[in-house]
């Protein structure tokens, strides 16, 4: 900087001046380490300089109040942040001499919601006060600031009550979107005009302002009270509530307190602005009720004089609500009300007088309400110290206020593209002249915010030495300040508050400046290149000569003088500007003026110029049929009445997207004349880069025009508007441009709507201008070319689309009009009909009328007075040969009908044909709106639809689904493919279908209104019908998970009823028939604590069974009609038996054998119930006291009654072969069986794919594994059976193969059967024999999917080269010891390992409970053996010394040390066998025990011989010792289990081999009864000897 520095303007401290250029850097202090910020603008005044960083912050130094900063020393030498616009994003700075200006933009809705302040920040004094004189109160709100400074921005939320959608609450805000309309004619989202669409710049409109004064804001107190500022200031001011009333009744016993003429009376509605609005106009009837309800409202805001003023009140907007829309504006209110009589015009006229004194600084003023006016209102006693003016203001007829907000959402300016409009205008400093604009000549020290130009747009602000200057959007000029020369542009001289510059009409401003006491304005004229009005002192004549400069390359400057004399009050054109070619902008200081031109470089700055231009033109006048047509028709009342609720609605969604695109055109607008100030760029063209926002917006907004005008919306706006604009409507013809002679009132309408349109032609000629001035082969044009064509296509096609409206609306007009309410929608367009008989219904009646008509969206049947709809969404046509038959026919196919179209020639035929299918091809696609004409389509669009399509359509004729709404996937008019169909009554199915039915996977809900609860099932589908395996819950609670066969229960399946805490629970598991249990099940009803295992019948115990019972009853016998009945037997817990009769559940009736548990019997007639006392007729037998031959006759042997294990879970098995595509076991193809499995597999995975998580990755793997068949045919190898082995561990890992469902079922039945109240020891038996069952079973399945494997038994000839294989670990299932000619094939060794482990704890819970006692006595045994050490235990066994250790290694080794074994040694001695031994508690199968009695043996031998140093063969005699040590000391608490469970399901080939001989050796050493003596003799000897050591002592 360089210059004067006497005030510090310049930024260097300790120099008055500076005289060369030097650096002045914003450093940042706030940040760590401070940093240099850079600067995008800055402004100069007479003491002090503002610059605005690339943050959008303001900074300040110099000397004064203009600075905006907190200082109390000056000059301030450094930059200062202005900390009051700090987090408000400052578009420009401006300077005057001593004052300030910042173009801001507003907040975002994110700021909306501020709490109120109630006191000011400056001098902490309430902003609100309330003074009681004598029988009255006077509320004041004329704060002012003795430190210069009045209310920010946060105070004047104050003014309004809580947001109403559409409204703005604060001057800060930005007007929000909105689709409803409110009472309140004044609300700032409207632009100013709307409150008198003749609102203009004429002289006419001044003797108004007075009467408009009155803002939202807050005013000065009256002089003639100042007690009203300092009488009472208690008060404070609470948070914003949504009430305007936060007490009412306290405010009622207020009012009754101050006044005999109480004020009760006053309705007051919670919930303030929002719930008043609706009815705002009805609320009162009379003029006294309505300064009641004014009264009211007032006091409310005070309450009983609480130590809070409420919520700050906006007179204006309450008297609006209260006072009646039908009270003379010419103050017909005032003659009716009590207290004001005549002097109320003297009043008024003193008050009038005072505008231009004062004026609100948080109020939201209007250009016609400039002026202000101090408020007071009283309580009752002296009404008439409420403003008679204010009351006449508020008794003006008005109309519904609409806001004009762009609808669905933000606008484009949201997306930061375009620049904004939402500004405000914020000044400080010295206010003398008027120039800050608040209505006062105050002083600011803080930047405050300009109310009256909130919602104006402004887009530019100026200061002169002692004025300002603000631009809008719409090419207005607001000026403020001093006028002593006229250089405000009007007559009023001073100006505190910003007024309208007088401009003749048509002349646009874009760019302005101000010198000291003149005024440079740059503008639009009436050719293409810019026009300078100048305002303000003339220079006289020879006072300095003029200079002129041509500009050089690219840029130049131009300095005029003014050679008159004097100054011109209003501005004037100055006529040599057409020599200076295209100006850019313009700059005014002190005295003299400069223009900045561009050379015109082929048209380049001309073609910008013009651009520019054609779009603030374009956006002023979408402005003024925005404020003159569109508002005005809005907020008649009478509209609702004369267009109907659905026509309503779509002219305010036209209104909304005419605003939308207002908007977007006057953002446009300001980013090109932005380019013109600065860029002058191609670059630059946002509508280049951002075309698709002007696209959007045209195509949105003449899709609701088109649905407004097929609906006859301009015909029924007809008679609104000719009430309204009168029948010679001049305004609506000069704006809508109509050039036709005596148009119709509708015509009008319709060339004013569409007249948006036609810009876009305008944007195609412009651009193409533009890409003249480049190289043909340049990028630039090539962007200008195709954005050129983007709008080019798109006026074709909105061309087009406005004639397929017209063409729609006209064929409405010839509809019959029955019909024409329900076919006729917004959207729907029509393409062509049948009128002219060219096509009819084949088959049709000799005197029927067929009318078909297409439109966009259907397919139209019209017969006389009726009609069917056909969706093309769900519609296909194809066309019938001819085959020389000479008929043209169209086979068209719907959901429910199907039905031949005739054609009168080949022509016709071809044109239906195309015309329907491109209609179905873009109704498909979502551009049903966009449908083209006939004939009018593209070479390039697909001439046939899709058959397969997704679609919804809901069904019409009786039968399942009537009135059955389906949406999905859809071929030849059937669903088919994923979808869900909705009834009306509640169901929905969601899965697939096939050919029109549920078919595959897919879930049904049904509500069940007796418990008000939804049946669910989730399951396989076929025919329409649940079929496959499927869950069902039922709304009792009841789940069925099994199989479905044609809607009903049938083949495998559970039910569960109920949970454990109700009243009867149950499970059941089995085969069901058609809906019913019959066959084999299990039912555990776990009320009674009861299990039944047997046959069933009808949901009834028929046939064999067994039941078992918590109580360890048990009975196997025969079952009739859900009874015990018949022969059977019963064992109780204590071993009692009887075997005999039955006639019902444990009640015995007959002949039959009672069996006591030692032995003894009753054989005779029994009668009663088990348990509860038995009659007995027989004879009692105690068979030891005579032949001891009858004990063998009443053993009771069971098992005999019971259901053989062959027939159990046959459905289970059915359902795997079914899968394997067999009708019967084992009668099928094999191939077929594998093609099966694929499939099963192959659509299992394509439905876990949505929902990945059920799978592990594992599980993923195995099933990719899975999808490899393997060879199976061909000879059986041992590679290849260890291929096969490996398949089936793979297979039954996975629910999705046949085998793996089939496991996973069995091993829950097995579950089901032997758990719980399932695991009696009786039950063992039955339990291994049902394994046995299914392995014999599942080894038929895969002998069928590997026939060449042998039978049971069979051999597999194994290779004599490859001697590993024998060292795998599966060749435990096959002799070891010795070399064998081949693999004995067995279903054990095959099966087992995979089934065992999934059965084994239900299987060896039963062993335990069967071997509890032999295994009691064994474990007693084995505990007190292993209190000896190991050489006693050793001795007491009789194993030789030689084979016991003497050293044995530490249980910490280290290099092999030893210790010796001595007398108290314990659990040294074979420690390795023993510890291997016990790893037969850890195994499953029988082969893998006996691997680990086979380690354990050579654990022994290992350890003996490396005792002894040589090789040893061992005898059973010495090996039986040792092997039985070693088993005591493994201490195995089951051994008995074990060997029973090995001897059960060990394979036969291996009984004999070394495993069988091993397995002897283990089952000798657990049953060795001289064990036991030897045992109790030792135990007897020890006795002895401790006998004789006592008596020795």
């Amino acid at each position: 900087m360089w210059g004067d520095n006497g005030a510090g303007q310049c930024g260097l401290s300790g120099l008055s001046t500076v005289p060369n250029p030097t650096p002045v850097a914003l450093v940042d202090s706030d940040t760590s380490p401070p940093q240099t910020l850079p600067v995008l603008e800055l402004a100069c005044g007479e003491k002090h300089t503002l610059a605005l960083s690339v943050q959008r912050e303001v900074w300040a130094w110099g000397s004064g109040c203009q600075l905006g900063l907190n200082a109390s020393v000056f000059p301030v030498w450094k930059p200062q942040k202005v900390e009051h616009l700090v987090g408000r994003c400052v578009l420009q700075v401006a300077c005057g001499a001593s004052h300030s200006l910042a173009l801001v933009r507003c907040l975002g809705p994110q700021d909306i919601h501020r709490p109120p302040v109630d006191k000011c920040r400056q001098c902490n004094q309430l902003l609100y006060t309330m003074t009681d004189k004598e029988d009255h109160v006077i509320i004041s709100d004329s704060h002012y600031c003795p430190l210069g400074v009045e209310l920010t921005e946060d105070e004047g939320m104050l003014e309004a009550p809580a947001p109403t959608p559409g409204l703005k609450t604060s001057p800060s805000e930005p007007v929000l979107p909105s689709h409803t309309s409110t009472t309140n004619s004044d609300s700032p989202a409207a632009p100013s005009k709307s409150a008198d669409p003749s609102s203009g710049p004429s002289p006419t409109q001044d003797s108004e302002k007075g009467e408009s004064a009155l803002a939202n804001g807050v005013l000065p107190s009256s002089d003639s009270d100042p007690a009203a500022q300092t009488k009472d200031g208690s008060g404070a001011v609470s948070v914003v509530k949504s009430s305007l009333y936060p007490d009412e009744q306290a405010v009622k016993d207020y009012l009754k307190k101050l006044s005999d003429n109480t004020q009760t009376d006053a309705k007051m509605t919670a919930g303030g602005l929002h719930s008043l609005l609706p009815s705002a106009g009805g609320l009162t009837s009379t003029p006294s009720s309505t300064l009641n309800h004014l009264v009211a409202s007032c006091a409310s805001a005070v309450g009983e004089r609480v130590a809070s003023t409420y919520e700050a009140l906006s007179l204006k907007k309450m008297m609006n609500f209260y006072l009646p829309s039908g009270v003379s504006r010419s103050g017909g209110l005032a003659g009716t009300v009590p207290g004001v009589g005549d002097n109320t015009t003297e009043r008024v006229r003193q008050e009038d007088s005072m505008q231009g004194k004062k004026s609100s600084s948080t109020g939201d003023i209007r250009e016609e309400e400039a002026e202000g006016l101090r408020r007071r209102l009283s309580l009752p006693g002296l009404l008439s110290q409420v403003s008679p003016r204010l009351l006449r203001k508020a008794g003006r007829p008005r109309m519904r206020a609409v806001a004009l907000t762009p609808l669905g959402g933000a606008v484009p300016e949201a997306q930061e593209v375009l620049p904004t409009l939402q500004t405000e205008v914020w000044s400080w400093g010295h206010g003398e002249h008027g120039q800050l604009g608040h209505g006062d000549n105050l002083a600011r020290l803080q930047p405050l915010c300009i109310k009256s130009l909130n919602n104006k747009e402004v887009v530019r602000v100026a200061a002169g030495a002692h004025h300002s200057l603000a631009v809008t959007a719409q090419s207005q000029v607001f000026s403020w300040g001093s006028n002593s020369s006229g250089q405000l542009g009007h007559m009023e001289s001073p100006s505190t508050v910003p007024r309208l510059a007088k401009l003749s009409d048509g002349i646009r401003v874009w760019d302005v400046s101000a010198g000291e006491r003149h005024t440079l304005l740059l503008a639009d004229g009436d050719c293409i290149q810019p026009i300078i009005y100048y305002s303000g002192q003339q220079v006289k004549e020879g006072e300095e000569e003029s200079q002129a400069k041509e500009p050089g390359q690219g840029e130049g400057g131009e300095e005029e003088e003014e050679r008159a004399g004097g100054y011109t009050p209003q501005p004037v054109l100055l006529p040599f500007c057409m020599n200076l070619g295209y100006v850019s902008s313009v700059f005014a200081g002190g005295r003299r003026c400069v223009a900045l031109s561009d050379r015109n470089v082929m048209g380049f700055i001309a073609s910008l110029h013009e651009l520019a231009a054609a779009e603030r033109k374009f956006y002023c006048k979408l402005c003024n049929v925005k404020t003159q047509i569109i508002r005005p028709l809005l907020e008649l009342e009478s509209l609702s009445s004369a267009l109907g609720q659905v026509t309503l609605g779509l002219l305010q969604t036209l209104a909304g997207r005419f605003s939308l695109l207002c908007h977007l055109t006057g953002q446009h607008a300001a980013s090109l004349t932005a380019n013109l100030r600065r860029g002058r760029d191609v670059k630059s063209l946002l509508i280049l880069d951002h075309a698709g926002i002007f696209l959007d917006s045209y195509n949105e907004y003449c899709s609701s025009l088109g649905n407004f005008q097929v609906m006859a919306g301009f015909q029924a706006l007809t008679k609104p508007s000719l009430d309204f604009f009168g029948k010679s409507p001049e305004l609506l013809q000069r704006l809508s441009e109509c050039s036709e002679e005596n148009p119709t009132m509708a015509d009008l309408l319709v060339a004013l709507f569409y007249l948006p349109t036609r810009h876009l032609h305008e944007y195609g000629r412009l651009l193409l201008k533009l890409a003249t001035c480049f190289e043909v082969c340049s990028n630039d044009y090539q962007k200008l070319q195709d954005s050129c064509s983007k709008f080019e296509a798109l006026t074709l096609k909105l061309k087009r689309k406005r004639k397929e409206a017209e063409y729609t609306f006209h064929f409405w007009k010839s509809f019959p009009g029955k019909m024409t309410d329900s076919l006729r929608k917004p959207h729907r367009r029509l393409i062509c009909e049948s009128s002219n008989k060219a096509l009819t219904l084949q088959n049709a009646g000799r005197f029927s009328v067929n009318w078909f008509i297409l439109f966009n969206d259907a397919l139209v049947h019209a017969q006389f007075s009726t009609h069917h709809v056909f969706p093309l969404a769900t519609l296909w046509v194809e066309p019938i040969p001819e085959e020389n038959t000479g008929i043209h026919g169209l086979k068209v196919i719907t959901p429910e009908e199907t039905f031949t179209l005739l054609a009168s020639s080949a022509m016709e035929k071809t044109k239906w044909l195309r015309s329907i299918n491109q209609a179905v091809d873009q109704a498909l696609s979502g551009a049903g709106q966009d449908s083209t004409s006939v004939g009018s389509g593209s070479s390039g669009q697909k001439l046939e639809p899709p058959t397969s399509r997704t679609a919804s359509y809901t069904f019409y004729k009786d039968g399942r689904l009537k009135e059955a709404t389906y949406e999905g996937r859809w071929l030849n008019g059937k669903p088919n493919g994923r979808g869900v169909l909705k009834w009306p009554d509640g169901r929905i199915y969601t899965g697939e279908f096939k050919n029109g039915l549920e078919d595959g996977f897919g879930e049904f809900v049904a509500p069940n209104k007796t418990l008000n609860k939804n049946d669910h099932y989730q399951g396989q589908w076929k025919d329409g019908k649940m079929h496959g395996l499927g869950t069902y819950r039922y709304a009792s609670g009841e789940v069925y998970d099994g199989s479905f066969q044609d809607g009903m229960r049938h083949g495998h399946g559970m039910l569960r009823s109920g949970k454990l805490n109700t009243s009867s629970p149950s499970v059941f598991i089995g085969q069901w028939l058609q809906d019913k249990k019959t066959g084999y099940g299990v039912f555990d009803d776990i009320t009674k604590g009861e299990k039944y295992m047997g046959m069933w019948q009808d949901h009834l115990r028929q046939g064999t069974g067994v039941v078992v019972t918590q109580f360890g009853l048990y009975y196997e016998g025969a079952f009739k009609d859900n009874k015990m009945m018949g022969t059977g037997i019963l064992l109780s817990e204590d071993d009692t038996t009887y075997e005999g009769e039955f006639s019902d559940d444990w009640t015995l009736n007959g002949k039959g054998v009672l069996t006591m548990a030692n032995g003894d019997y009753l054989e005779g007639s029994f009668g009663g119930e088990w348990g509860t006392g038995l009659k007995v007729t027989g004879s009692y037998f105690k068979p030891h006291l005579f032949d001891t031959d009858k004990d063998k006759t009443h053993t009771v042997k069971l098992g005999r009654l019971c259901v053989c294990a062959e027939d159990k879970w046959q459905a289970v098995f059915e359902e795997c072969w079914s899968q394997l595509g067999c009708e019967s076991s084992g009668q099928g193809e094999n191939w077929k069986a594998w093609e099966n499995i694929a499939v099963a597999l192959t659509t299992s995975r394509r439905q876990i794919q949505d929902s990945p998580e059920i799978l592990s990755r594992s599980h993923s793997r195995t099933l990719e594994s899975l999808e490899v068949i393997p060879q199976h045919v061909g000879p059986i190898t041992m590679e290849r059976y260890h291929t096969i082995r490996l398949y089936l561990i793979k297979a039954c890992d996975t629910p999705l193969h046949p085998l793996g469902r089939l496991v996973e079922t069995l091993v829950a039945v097995y579950r089901m059967t032997y758990v719980g109240v399932g695991a009696n020891r009786r039950l063992l038996p039955q339990a291994v024999n049902e394994i046995k069952s299914y392995l014999n079973r599942i080894f038929q399945i895969v002998r069928f999917l590997f026939p060449d494997l042998p039978e049971e038994g069979g051999l597999i000839p194994e290779p004599t080269a490859n001697a590993e294989d024998k060292k795998e670990p599966d060749a435990t299932d096959a002799p070891l010891e010795s070399p064998k000619p081949g693999r004995v094939v067995s279903s054990s060794a095959l099966l087992l390992p995979v089934l065992l482990p999934r059965l084994y704890p239900p299987l060896f819970t039963l062993y335990a409970l069967d071997k509890e006692r032999e295994d009691d006595v064994y474990w007693e045994c084995v505990l007190r053996l292993n209190k000896q050490p190991d050489l006693a235990l050793l001795a007491f066994l009789g194993v030789q010394q030689k084979f016991w250790p003497v050293n044995v290694p530490v249980s910490v080794p280290a290099a092999g040390e030893k210790q010796q074994v001595l007398s108290s040694t314990k659990d040294a001695c074979f420690a390795s066998a023993v510890e291997t031994l016990q790893q037969i508690s850890t195994t499953f199968t029988p082969s893998d025990k006996l691997q680990v009695i086979q380690l354990t043996f050579e654990e022994i031998t290992q350890e003996v011989q490396s005792l002894l140093k040589q090789d040893f063969l061992w005898s059973m005699d010495d090996l039986f010792p040792v092997f039985l040590y070693v088993v005591l000391r493994a201490r195995i608490r089951n051994l008995g289990s074990e060997v029973s469970l090995i001897e059960d399901l060990m394979d036969p080939c291996v009984q004999h081999g070394e495993h069988g001989i091993m397995f002897t050796t283990l089952k000798v050493t657990h049953t060795d009864k001289a064990l036991f003596h030897r045992f109790h003799s030792f135990l007897s000897f020890l006795r002895k000897e401790l006998i004789c050591n006592c008596i020795s002592l």
